[in-house]
């Protein structure tokens, strides 16, 4: 009898050991983690009403990733605020019910840091945050004050834990966040990304411009490459055109946020939102480039940008992705419900289809006449054990040449156009060496295990 007691004991003593450890056992980003990352989410219109089978193969798509994000580009109210005097371009607005729709399809994270931040002033921002909170998602880029606006958020997921950090270059003026020295509040608003525009002009017109300055009585150097002009900074070169360089301070404080999340997640998402370019639409600005390789630097795994309404080119650096712009995934903005008065001109009577005729000239010029506007892709990183193991790009089409009623709302690209779609990919993206191939209607990233240094 206590040789049974003896071996039954021994018996429950194991299997607690086992259970012990099989509970014990964490993932801890070790396994694999799939994510989805999009661009631009201006939505206006509900998005759980369609059921087309290559719509619903692209929701499928983002609810079976472990991880889902896109730029919330649009405010949530119910037109609580006053607009503000400028805004990022039109004045953003959708009803809060839109961000279900969001979640409905199967969302987790979103940034807040755009150019449409500020378009309702503080209280936009402020129910905008409400709103995204309370439907459970995890946001990043805006805050009270500039360290809120500037700190990282986190996902927590079976696989993994996430952290997200968001930050604009592009944004009107009263949207950044401030700091506060404890004497005035601080100014709430998003997390900036600033930069300098230095321009390279023919060293012969240098001279020119320096002997007509002196003219004029102002104070220049004899000699030199480099002038400064009314607030701008001329360079003598060979090649004429614009360079830019990121701002010291914001590059050191949001490094430093990327470094911390790093140390506190199993993968660093950084979210930067930007219309800024470099010599063509589809290149990015110089001071772009220069931050995306100082946050992987810092910590970060991949960058996913967004902003000017286009697809930009891949990188891969260090053997971690720089998305330089994901273009569009949602572009409803011609289906807004009402817009500040000042923003029609065109008599009491005038409505927002008023607007959009004159604005785009009945659809004849602007965003409704450029293919490149309504084509993109969804991003799919995979990654194992901390690395990453495939890269995969599925186009979409946003429908360019359909009815107001219709464009706007993505779906999976036919082969034709899908190919068509990653083909302008590959060429955006090799100045950077980056090789993409079309198999099966999808565009997949070759990668060299040898990259991460």
């Amino acid at each position: 009898m206590q040789d049974l007691i003896i071996r039954s004991s021994a018996v429950v003593t194991l299997l607690l050991g086992l259970s012990v450890g099989v509970i014990g056992q964490h993932a801890g980003g070790e396994g694999t983690v799939t994510m989805v990352l999009t661009g631009d989410s201006i939505i206006t219109r509900r998005l759980s009403v369609y059921s087309e089978p290559e719509y619903l193969s692209m929701i499928d798509l983002i609810r079976n990733a472990d991880v889902a994000f896109t730029n919330l580009e649009v405010l949530l109210h119910d037109y609580e605020p006053y607009p503000m005097h400028s805004s990022g371009g039109t004045w953003m607005r959708a009803d809060p019910e839109m961000v279900d729709e969001l979640v409905w399809a199967g969302f987790d994270l979103v940034s807040l840091a755009n150019n449409h931040t500020g378009d309702f002033g503080v209280h936009g921002m402020r129910l905008t945050r409400h709103y995204v909170e309370e439907a459970g998602l995890v946001h990043a880029g805006v805050g009270e004050s500039l360290p809120e606006a500037r700190e990282a958020k986190f996902l927590e997921t079976a696989q993994a834990r996430i952290a997200l950090v968001a930050v604009a270059s592009t944004f009107t003026d009263h949207s950044a966040a401030g700091r506060t020295r404890g004497d005035i509040p601080a100014r709430p608003g998003l997390s900036p990304l600033r930069y300098r525009s230095n321009r390279v002009v023919l060293p012969e017109h240098l001279e020119v411009l320096r002997s007509a300055l002196k003219e004029i009585g102002q104070r220049v150097p004899e000699t030199g490459d480099r002038l400064r002009v009314f607030g701008t900074t001329l360079q003598a070169g060979e090649e004429p055109g614009t360079w830019t360089v990121a701002d010291e301070r914001d590059m050191e404080e949001i490094a430093a946020v990327v470094s911390n999340a790093s140390r506190l997640a199993d993968y660093t998402i950084l979210s930067f939102h930007s219309h800024e370019g470099g010599r063509g639409r589809n290149t990015p600005a110089d001071f772009l480039v220069e931050f995306a390789h100082a946050m992987i630097d810092a910590g970060a795994d991949m960058l996913v940008g967004h902003g000017p309404h286009v697809l930009k080119g891949i990188e891969i650096y260090k053997g971690r992705p720089i998305f330089y712009s994901l273009g569009d995934f949602m572009f409803q903005n011609e289906t807004l419900q009402r817009l500040p008065g000042e923003s029609y001109d065109l008599g009491a009577n005038a409505g927002v289809a008023d607007f959009n005729d004159r604005r785009y000239n009945n659809d004849r010029s602007g965003f409704p006449a450029r293919r490149q506007i309504w084509e993109s892709v969804i991003a799919v990183p995979e990654w194992e054990q901390g690395e990453l193991a495939s890269l995969k790009l599925y186009p979409i089409t946003l429908g360019f040449g359909e009815s107001r009623t219709v464009r706007g709302r993505p779906l999976l690209a036919d082969r034709e156009l899908g190919e068509k779609i990653i083909n302008d990919l590959i060429e955006a993206s090799a100045p950077f060496g980056t090789r993409i191939e079309f198999r099966d209607g999808t565009g997949i990233v070759l990668i060299d295990r040898g990259d991460r240094q």
